[in-house]
Formats: structure tokens, C-alpha cells, sequence
């Protein structure tokens, strides 16, 4: 099929805006992507056309809003090669794995381990630190190598007998790293341990097929994926989720409700409390029919490229360090440069007009485990140029005369 990045750039609206006089060089998609015009119009056709409540109402405008939001789960299902039965709507990855520790949380005791990486983000420890702290549950974290990659021989030795669950990022947000997931669940999965994912980046930037990875729980966020924000996915195994309780009690989760008992519904209802993110499911089935489209894998190539001509771009910059070099990583480029924080290196790139993301990265332990208080991150995504990365490079350049 090929891929042209520039007729695609003509599909986002806001990336035509300028910063100032310079135009606008986004490489924040790794926080979230910008929208294209199929996602704007089809919430916006919605909204104006047919929206009403889902599920419970007969008249015409609950039918057809209904059937859209059905159709969403239907279209995100076929997109990661899952039937809709196993597709829950959340409000965002971070619900999803709050679901599902919480969910798991119930049959764990005090001294069953959790098996981590110590490049995971906040929301897949954080969960898990609520069970350490309610039931003496036992976190372990698995360490990296020097070059950004999972330690795999040291995450074999934390799989025991105790361990009850794994839970792995797909793609690291900071170092771009793209761990073993297959190899990872066969792992727990001769252990007994329940295999959990995070697909937030990953599911971005190539195929992922849910059956392939042999997890039993994978989770992932629209506004990454140039979906809407408030809207998440969580994919499970039909058997697990039959046997997770329910995450939250309302409406819609229910069978049957009673003065002295209750019954649930079945999954994926069970799990979607209350009035769901309506419009935003229709935004994402709208996002993932327009990335369908598209050729993912001449896009990858071209993100793998972009990433390329930056790192080469930076590798000569004295002081500056990147962080994760993994053979086949994505395109997600992490650094520091010696003597500047990155909040400034982040705010001197915006006066010309280069947008990247500076902090912590909702990864403080990595952060720590880096001997780092922070750094910058420049992540592309399909509507990035080569122009663009030199926009970047000439933008660094300038910034860095500032700290000489």
C-alpha cells in the first residue's frame, strides 16, 4: 500500500498551528496523539445527530447510539483479533489494570508475589502496591540490562511458586524497549501465574494480535492510540473474566438487584458501571477503522526511521545521554543532557515551536534505577517528518548553547 506522511498530516486539523512564528513540531504522541478528522467528525456526527443513552432506552435515538457503541466494541475487537464478548470499555488504561488488580486482589494473601519490571508505569505498580499494603502481597521487580533491555534470566529466578501474578509493560514509554511478551507468559504461565499486560504504546505502533501475545489480560488507552481521551480497553480471556467479580456496582453491571441479594451480568457489562464513555468508544472505533487503513507496516518503518535520524541526530552531542538503546526498540526517544534540567531543555524547544514531554514520565522507580532525576522525551508517530526531526535537532542545537 505504501504510506505518505504528508497527505496523512493533512488529515490532523491542529497540526497546520503554529507556536508563535515557528509551526508546530509535535513529538508528544507517546503521551497522547494528536486526533484526525475521522475521529473529530464521527463524535461530533453523534453529538449532533443521535445521541442518547445506551442499552436501556426504545426509542430511536437510544437504538442507533446503542448500535454505535456496540459496533465500537465490535471494530476495536477485530482490530487486536478478539471477539467483541472480550472487550470491556474502561475509562482509560490506568482503570483497566485497577480493574484488574483489584479484581485478582480478592484471592490474593499475604506473602503471593507479583512479578514487575522496574520499567514499568505508575499504573501498572501502583495497583499492585494497594494489594502489598492491604493483604502483605509481595512485589518483585525485575531489573533491565545496561542497555535498556528486560533482564530476562533475572525475571526467570523471580518466577516462583508464590507468584500469582506477572504483570509486563508491552513497549516502555521511556526507553521505547519492546519486551518478550510470548516468551514472558509461558513463563508465568508454567508457573500458574495470571499474565498481565500493558499495551498502551505498543498497540500504537504495530500489529497486536491478543491471541499472539498468550496473555490473559492486555490493556490499553484511546488517546494514545489518536482516539479521544476518558476511553480505555481492557481485553481478557473469556474464562478470566467470568471469573473476576465486579470492579464497581451500578447500573448496566447488574442481572438481577434485590432487597437480600444480586446477581451480575455477564462480562463485558459486568465490568461497565454505570452510563459509559459514549462518545468517546464511538471516537475510538472511529480511530482504530482510520489507523485499519492505513499500511502498518510501511508505518512502522517510517516511525523506525524517524527514530533513527534523531538518535544519530543527538549522538554527537556532548553530555547528553540516551536512555535505552535496545536492539528493536520503538520510537521513543528518552535523554538528559549534562548540566540542564529537562523541564528547561523541554521549555527553550518550545520557543521554537518543538513540543516533547520532560519529567519522570509516570516512572519514578526507572527514573531511580537510571541514576536520573528526569529527562526530556521526543516520540514520534505516523504524522512525523524528517524535516521535522531536523526541526528538532536544529532546536536542541540552539537550546543547548544556553547551558555551555
Amino acid at each position: 500500500m505504501g504510506f505518505d506522511p504528508e497527505r496523512v498530516r493533512g488529515e490532523f486539523p491542529i497540526l497546520s498551528r503554529r507556536i508563535g512564528d515557528r509551526p508546530l513540531v509535535y513529538l508528544d504522541s507517546a503521551a497522547s496523539a494528536q486526533k484526525p478528522e475521522a475521529v473529530i467528525q464521527a463524535m461530533t456526527d453523534l453529538m449532533r445527530h443521535s445521541y442518547a443513552n445506551v442499552h436501556r432506552g426504545l426509542h430511536t435515538l437510544a437504538n442507533e447510539t446503542t448500535e454505535l457503541y456496540e459496533n465500537a466494541r465490535k471494530k476495536i475487537g477485530a482490530f487486536i483479533g478478539a471477539p467483541e464478548t472480550e472487550i470491556v470499555f474502561t475509562r482509560g488504561a490506568t482503570e483497566a489494570l485497577n480493574l484488574v488488580a483489584a479484581g485478582l486482589g480478592r484471592d490474593l494473601s499475604e506473602g503471593d508475589e507479583v512479578v514487575l519490571t522496574e520499567m514499568e508505569h505508575h499504573a501498572n505498580i501502583v495497583p499492585w502496591h494497594f494489594l502489598r499494603e492491604q493483604k502483605g502481597v509481595v512485589l518483585r521487580f525485575a531489573p533491565l540490562l545496561p542497555d535498556g533491555a528486560l533482564d530476562m534470566e533475572a525475571l526467570e529466578g523471580l518466577i516462583s511458586p508464590r507468584t500469582r501474578v506477572v504483570s509486563v509493560v508491552h513497549m516502555s514509554n521511556v526507553l521505547g524497549t519492546v519486551n518478550p511478551i510470548r516468551r514472558i507468559a509461558a513463563l508465568a504461565r508454567a508457573a500458574g501465574a495470571v499474565m498481565v499486560v500493558d499495551a498502551c504504546q505498543s498497540v500504537v505502533h504495530a500489529r497486536l494480535d491478543v491471541r499472539d501475545l498468550d496473555a490473559d489480560f492486555v490493556a490499553f488507552s484511546g488517546h494514545k492510540l489518536y482516539g479521544p481521551t476518558g476511553i480505555g480497553v481492557l481485553w481478557g480471556r473469556a474464562d478470566r473474566l467470568a471469573a473476576l467479580p465486579p470492579w464497581q456496582g451500578g447500573g448496566e453491571m447488574i442481572d438481577r438487584v434485590d432487597f437480600d441479594r444480586i446477581t451480575y451480568a455477564e462480562p463485558p457489562l459486568r465490568f461497565e458501571a454505570g452510563t459509559p464513555p459514549i462518545v468517546e468508544a464511538v471516537g475510538l472505533g472511529a480511530a482504530v477503522d482510520w489507523l485499519s487503513s492505513l499500511d502498518r507496516d510501511a508505518i512502522h518503518a517510517h516511525e523506525a526511521a524517524l527514530y533513527e535520524r534523531a538518535r544519530e541526530g543527538v549522538a554527537s552531542i556532548n553530555g547528553l545521554r540516551i536512555l535505552g538503546e535496545a536492539e528493536g526498540k520503538g520510537a521513543v526517544l528518552s535523554f538528559t543532557l549534562e548540566g540542564a534540567h529537562a523541564h528547561d531543555i523541554a521549555q527553550l524547544l518550545d520557543r521554537y515551536g518543538v513540543a516533547v514531554r520532560a519529567g519522570t514520565h509516570c516512572a519514578e522507580p526507572l527514573m531511580r534505577r537510571l541514576g536520573v532525576s528526569s529527562s526530556v522525551r521526543a516520540s514520534f508517530a505516523l504524522y512525523n517528518t524528517a524535516q521535522e526531526v531536523d526541526a528538532f535537532l536544529e532546536a536542541l542545537d540552539r537550546t543547548r548553547t544556553f547551558f555551555l
